[in-house]
């Protein structure tokens, strides 16, 4: 019974996508998202069975020999696509009333549904095969968003998209191919499955196939130096697929990471070793080089995206650690910037349906037009920077913690100092939209100020992951503790 719920939690939002194709009749844009709110809700209770009892398996098919494609519960999965669920309920809530303004709206809902689908096939999927057979699912289907409005932009962005997704997958693969022979199985299993009497004297192959793999996952994590894709793809898209694409899509490379490193291949494997050094590193070089690109952004939602550059790797960093506080890190934030990354990308939807107004520089007194919105991006940001007590500053905490007790030398310092950077360079960028929106100054023309706030629809997404963002860093025990049990066993 609950295998058959298992594929449910998978199968039916990708039918009820499918179906948004078939026939001839039009619908309004508000009933194709109550169609599809509607889907998520059940597709939703299937994942509340899934989550509670015991850990479920089901061995679907074989592709070939020894190529299972299998499927396991496990905590981290359920962590994963509870956050994918979350976010992803209120983009549809959100996309009600933003694609009035969009064109092949049967589209855009069919694909937004079998999205999720194919997401929860990752979250589920028990072995390396059946993750990347999703992963490149995931590739394909999301692609149809960044297309959407098929202007020459979004055309571009798309292809770019595709070309720098298809390589980081192509790296896994190989890298798949060479470990096979080295792993007792493909299985995920806490601690990895290297059969040490077959990889002895082939570590340095091992090392390589390693580096590939975090290489190939930090394309769709946006991590340099393969982070050409983000800044373009995400811009281009819709902002309720701009949402998804930067809160839930980027953390399927983070996932990806983290099976293949303590799953797979094992932190032991890892530990001391140039592959560690290389990802510290490069992590590290990201995280400032978004900031910075961020910070010198004039439009918006450009500026977003350079945003979730660096903040993801914020999460790589974490995980390079191989440490268990800076573990926890890590598993916080992907799903603290999840809330905050979806709210602030709703919020700019939001302004640019009501306004039309794309530039950071056209913003000022956009607070005295949009107080609500604005209220909830300044809350966002705030959170983002990682003032407490908001959700940001918890999982920041635990990863300068972790990088401070990690032992890794240099990085150790090096660390924190540019996470910290980084925090004021988030504040430079996120932080003047709101001062000039609610202080435009004495040139500011009040007698002509209209008000053109989002009406509930988009209001009551935005306002409710601004305030997870908020209330996940007050009232964070019990996820902490979680967390803290997926890190005892896979550390």
């Amino acid at each position: 019974m609950k295998a058959g719920i298992l594929l449910l939690n998978m199968c039916f939002p990708v039918l009820a996508g499918l179906m948004m194709f078939q026939g001839k009749r039009e619908y309004t844009e508000k009933k194709l998202a109550r169609r599809s709110l509607a889907a998520m809700v059940i597709a939703a209770c299937f994942l509340v069975w899934n989550l509670t009892g015991d850990p479920q398996s089901l061995h679907l098919c074989s592709l070939g020999k020894d190529l299972p494609v299998y499927f396991h519960v496990d905590a981290i999965g359920k962590l994963f696509a509870s956050v994918v669920t979350l976010v992803w309920i209120l983009a549809i809530c959100f996309a009600g009333e933003y694609m009035k303004k969009e064109q092949d709206q049967k589209r855009f809902f069919g694909f937004f549904l079998i999205v999720y689908g194919v997401l929860m096939g990752l979250c589920y999927a028990g072995n390396l095969i059946t993750f990347y057979l999703f992963y490149e699912m995931m590739t394909l289907t999301t692609v149809p968003l960044v297309l959407h409005t098929r202007t020459r932009e979004a055309i571009t962005a798309g292809m770019k998209y595709l070309l720098y997704s298809l390589s980081g997958a192509y790296l896994v693969l190989f890298s798949t191919y060479m470990l096979n022979r080295y792993t007792t199985s493909l299985n995920f299993t806490p601690g990895g499955t290297l059969d040490l009497a077959a990889a002895e004297g082939h570590t340095t192959l091992i090392l390589v196939c390693a580096c590939l793999m975090i290489l190939g996952f930090g394309v769709k994590a946006g991590m340099f130096p393969m982070h050409g894709w983000l800044s373009t793809a995400h811009p281009a898209a819709p902002a309720p697929a701009s949402a998804v694409l930067s809160g839930v899509i980027v953390k399927m490379g983070v996932l990806g990471a983290i099976r293949v490193v303590y799953e797979i291949i094992g932190p032991e494997m890892i530990r001391g070793t140039w592959v560690q050094t290389v990802w510290l590193t490069l992590s590290l070089i990201t995280v400032f080089m978004g900031s910075m690109l961020a910070y010198r952004e004039k439009i918006l939602k450009k500026r977003l995206a350079y945003s979730t550059v660096s903040q993801i790797s914020y999460i790589l960093f974490g995980l390079a650690l191989l440490q268990p506080q800076a573990l926890t890190g890590s598993l916080l934030h992907v799903v603290f910037h999840a809330c905050i990354k979806s709210c602030l990308f709703l919020c700019a939807g939001a302004v640019i349906f009501c306004t039309g107004k794309i530039r950071t520089d056209q913003l000022t007194g956009i607070g005295k037009e949009m107080p609500v919105t604005i209220w909830c991006y300044t809350i966002a940001s705030l959170a983002l920077i990682g003032i407490p007590p908001a959700s940001g500053f918890i999982s920041k905490w635990y990863l300068a913690e972790g990088a401070l007790s990690s032992g890794t030398s240099v990085f150790a310092v090096l660390g924190p100092v540019v996470l910290l950077i980084s925090a004021l360079l988030t504040a430079g960028y996120l932080l003047p939209v709101s001062m000039k929106g609610f202080l435009p100054g004495k040139e500011f023309d009040y007698a002509h100020l209209i008000r053109k706030e989002a009406n509930l629809a988009m209001l009551i997404p935005v306002s409710m992951l601004s305030l997870l963002a908020l209330l996940l860093g007050i009232f964070c025990g019990p996820l902490v503790q979680y967390v803290e049990k997926i890190v005892e066993v896979m550390l």
